[in-house]
């Protein structure tokens, strides 16, 4: 045929070759009906005409050459289509088959009417029953049920493509619109260089992208598969069955969806519990059946058992490349703001996607008019984006006192101010005047606040938090520390991990349960707790936030952490005249009050935690009287603060409260 009279329009070009092979089928089926039939040589050379006009395989073809489909299986599968597209075909099948009950395709009719019959055709490991193309409905016997084409088939031969529907809510597409930063396009460059130059008589390896940002993962998953020229797909783990049955199903249907479709799989194993064999289980089955191009998304990697696994990590983004992210992303929202991103990236390690989605954050302030606090707003923004998924391990504290609300003494409050100068100064320190260059070892800011309870060890730490303006996490020993080997580290690598992006203030309440002394090692037990305070000492000496540790005992802390602790601050029990000045300043600038004697009321021999919550008792036994906040509301208050400490109020400390 002339090559100007190929069709430039594949889907049509395709319609009309669908539409010749089915007539070719349907001319068989009028042969075998004895009815009037137009002769199948001129059926056969429209055929023939049509693949002559195809710029490209049609979907028939394509399908029959990726199946290794024999001619009476691609007939049989027409036939099976035939009537899904056609009334015709379905009456055809009935005067075929002597019943106008069965207007549907069997074997027992393709064996009599198509040519080339053969009986494994239909046989459970033949391609149209192991690649699912057909199914087989209920009958009295297996060449008399009832035959249909699947239907994600149906639409292939149409010319349409999309993912098989029972994959949906399992595996979904990912798009990935942005651009990489330099050292994450470099890394899907040399993931692409692994996969490319991988033999094609073996079996690709899987890639694994470990780390802890899983926006940027995908992004680089994403960005392999474009030039790789393959759709991209995302499982999460969580959804992968554990059953056998499930599992080889899903194997089944995503296997032949590669086929159809050139695609690959990343399954996202960023949130599943390392604890959870089963699942653990069951991935690594799925990975080393699942011969397309698969990627795995996890924090620390996963071990295979036949299947090669090429591991690659993936770090944050530079600070130059987040500074450069962070300029593009500001250049028409705010150019001024340009010359105060260092402050930004010196403080939140963010991703692309983060910095992007802080900014569109920003700009819903921007459009209200607020443009003159931009710095603080993005500040905020980047707070927010950066806050870590600690949900289940700390508790976020809002801070709510500054530096008027803190009573201490000048030395340790100017303490406190070295601390959050440490703070603010350190990428000039680390990073400019190049004490990182060094090495990173002691590089953390951490700070031990010795005291008896009550004595604003919690408050000074809100104090920090104000200040610096930043999130403030109080750790749950309850649900970091584990009885089971391993998994108090575990733990601990995630609030470090998770809390390093934004660079939170993390607190360490009573931190003698995790930072005690090291024991003798007399056992298993001993050593692995050992372990436990030595992994706790390498984060803490590289964790680049402020990491502060409370305790009631100073001596109960390992002199290892001592030595590595930056700043110690003792909280000592206030004396009469801390006291006063804490009673004067404990009732808020609302709160009525009458009477009220700061000097006397400092006689009560009392931290700062019971004054404020004498204080508090009082403020509410007032309010139900009516009245303002007097010297025998205290009182009272105070009789039942120290019936819960067990101590008995003395003349001495209220002798002449109340005439």
């Amino acid at each position: 045929m002339n090559a100007s009279k190929i069709s430039t329009n594949w889907h049509e070009a395709n319609q009309r070759h669908l539409l010749a092979a089915l007539a070719v089928v349907r001319c068989a089926l009028e042969k075998y009906s004895a009815k009037e039939q137009l002769e199948l040589q001129a059926q056969q050379q429209a055929l023939h005409e049509a693949v002559a006009a195809m710029s490209a395989p049609s979907a028939l073809d394509r399908l029959c050459r990726i199946f290794s489909l024999s001619l009476f299986e691609r007939d049989l599968l027409l036939l099976c289509a035939g009537v899904e597209f056609s009334g015709e075909f379905a009456k055809l099948c009935a005067i075929a088959q002597g019943d106008p009950q069965r207007l549907y395709p069997t074997f027992s009719l393709a064996l009599a009417a198509l040519p080339n019959p053969h009986w494994d055709a239909i046989a459970p490991n033949s391609s149209l029953r192991r690649w699912q193309l057909i199914k087989i409905g209920e009958g009295s016997a297996l060449t008399l049920s009832p035959l249909r084409i699947d239907e994600r088939i149906l639409h292939y031969l149409a010319g349409m493509q999309y993912l098989d529907e029972r994959l949906a809510g399992i595996i979904e597409p990912l798009n990935f619109a942005g651009d990489l930063v330099p050292s994450h396009q470099a890394l899907a460059e040399r993931v692409f260089g692994v996969l490319s130059q991988t033999p094609k008589t073996k079996l690709l390896p899987i890639i694994q992208l470990c780390g802890t940002e899983s926006g940027s993962k995908r992004g680089i998953a994403a960005t392999i598969c474009k030039i790789l020229g393959l759709n991209l797909y995302v499982m999460p783990a969580q959804v992968v069955p554990l059953v056998a049955s499930e599992q080889e199903n899903l194997i089944r249907l995503w296997t032949r969806e590669t086929i159809l479709s050139p695609s690959a799989l990343l399954i996202d194993c960023d949130e599943i519990d390392t604890n959870d064999i089963a699942r653990a289980t069951a991935i690594i089955h799925l990975s080393d059946r699942t011969n397309s191009v698969l990627i795995l998304s996890s924090r620390e990697g996963m071990r295979m058992s036949q299947r090669q696994a090429v591991r690659f990590d993936v770090q944050q983004p530079t600070s130059q490349e987040q500074s450069a992210v962070w300029q593009e992303a500001l250049i028409d929202l705010v150019p001024q703001i340009n010359g105060q991103v260092n402050t930004l990236v010196n403080q939140f390690n963010l991703s692309a996607a983060t910095i992007h989605a802080a900014c569109a954050e920003a700009a819903g302030y921007l459009s209200q008019g607020d443009e003159k606090n931009i710095s603080g707003i993005l500040w905020d923004a980047c707070r927010v984006q950066a806050r870590p998924r600690l949900d289940e391990l700390a508790q976020r504290i809002t801070p709510s006192a500054d530096w008027e609300n803190l009573v201490l003494p000048e030395a340790q409050k100017q303490i406190l101010r070295d601390i959050a100068a440490h703070v603010r100064q350190r990428a000039t320190v680390y990073e400019t005047w190049g004490f990182a260059a060094k090495g990173a070892r002691g590089l953390g800011i951490s700070a031990l606040f010795a005291g008896a309870s009550g004595t604003g060890k919690t408050l000074a730490a809100e104090v920090l938090a104000e200040e610096l303006r930043l999130d403030l996490y109080r750790i749950d020993l309850s649900s970091v520390v584990s009885k089971y080997i391993g998994e108090t580290e575990k733990n601990l690598r995630q609030v470090f991990d998770a809390a390093e992006q934004g660079g939170v203030i993390l607190l360490f309440d009573e931190a003698d349960a995790l930072f005690g002394k090291r024991s003798e090692v007399k056992d298993a037990r001993d050593r692995y707790a050992n372990i436990e305070v030595s992994y706790l000492l390498q984060r803490m000496e590289c964790y680049p936030g402020l990491a502060v540790l409370t305790t009631n005992i100073k001596s109960a802390i390992d002199t290892a952490f001592m030595r590595r602790i930056r700043f110690v601050v003792q909280f000592p029990f206030p004396d009469a005249v801390q006291r006063a000045e804490i009673w004067r300043r404990i009732f808020p600038c609302d709160t009525p009050t009458q009477g009220l004697d700061a000097t006397q009321l400092a006689r009560l021999n009392v931290a700062g935690g019971n004054i404020r919550n004498i204080a508090l008792n009082a403020a509410f036994l007032a309010a139900d009287a009516g009245e303002a906040v007097q010297m025998k509301h205290v009182l009272q208050a105070a009789k039942s603060e120290y019936a819960k400490l067990e101590k008995a109020l003395t003349e001495a400390e209220i002798g002449g409260w109340i005439e």
